[in-house]
């Protein structure tokens, strides 16, 4: 079974650390809404509004903070763990994790609930956990989800799907503290590059910059020029970057923190 046909067939869906951006994906999940009355639960620091009229439930969380999030669902979905795996789960400061992810442990309850009557399960893990600084732990702890919870995974990079398919150390670390993420950010999308940097009327105002204008995004020694076009539905402080590859700029975690500058006439 492909992985839009495991979507196709599901009744309940999660997905994490991906934007959803691609037409075949997110129409797979919408007539599994449509057909199956599935429920999806969409997770991720920008709600995108294209999927506001099928999901059933937005779990908004910080930047940087997908190790706790992964480490949050295999809290909430697994069962029958052996002792380590339990053991991991009893040390969790789910408190402390919450609060800096701003993801609540109501919200997981309330996804667990969903669930609760659905026959087949399927997480989405998406690419933004790649290039994670925590992304080996991040590898086991969804590795451990597939191992002790009743979700397909459906894993839409293919390395990844192979490193967590063929994980057999479970020697997790500890969660690393969350490092904050402040002032004007950017999210890089992958696939088609374009000349506009997608922003809130909330962005535009804290890089003091208004719509259509031409701007310098600058992260450490790389330096872009875009034009900034004001989307009435994206709310925030992250701007949408798209490009074509990955290694175009920006090299590294799907999001950095930026400097915008106007440029001038």
């Amino acid at each position: 079974m492909n992985k839009v046909e495991q979507i196709l067939n599901s009744d309940f869906i999660i997905s994490i650390a991906t934007f959803l951006e691609d037409e075949k994906l997110k129409n797979s999940i919408e007539q599994a809404v449509k057909n199956n009355n599935a429920k999806f639960v969409y997770m991720h620091p920008i709600d995108n509004f294209n999927l506001k009229s099928f999901y059933s439930q937005l779990i908004k969380y910080e930047v940087g903070s997908e190790e706790g999030i992964v480490a949050l669902l295999l809290n909430s979905f697994s069962s029958n763990c052996d002792e380590k795996t339990k053991e991991f789960i009893e040390d969790l400061d789910l408190g402390y994790i919450s609060a800096e992810s701003s993801a609540g442990e109501e919200e997981f309850e309330e996804a667990f609930e969903r669930s609760s009557n659905s026959k087949i399960k399927t997480l989405i893990i998406g690419d933004d956990i790649l290039n994670h600084q925590r992304v080996e732990n991040i590898i086991k702890i969804v590795a451990l989800i597939k191992k002790y919870s009743d979700f397909n995974l459906v894993v839409l990079n293919e390395d990844l799907e192979q490193k967590i398919n063929s994980c057999t150390n479970f020697d997790l670390e500890e969660l690393e503290e969350l490092k904050s993420f402040n002032g004007t950010l950017i999210y890089k999308l992958i696939g088609q590059d374009n000349d506009e940097l997608i922003a809130s009327q909330t962005f535009a105002n804290i890089a003091k910059v208004t719509n259509n204008s031409e701007v310098f995004v600058i992260f450490k020694d790389e330096k872009i020029k875009k034009v900034l076009k004001v989307d009435e539905n994206l709310h925030g402080t992250i701007a949408i970057l798209k490009t074509k590859n990955s290694e175009d700029i920006f090299n590294g975690y799907s999001y950095k923190q930026v400097k915008i500058e106007k440029v001038e006439a």
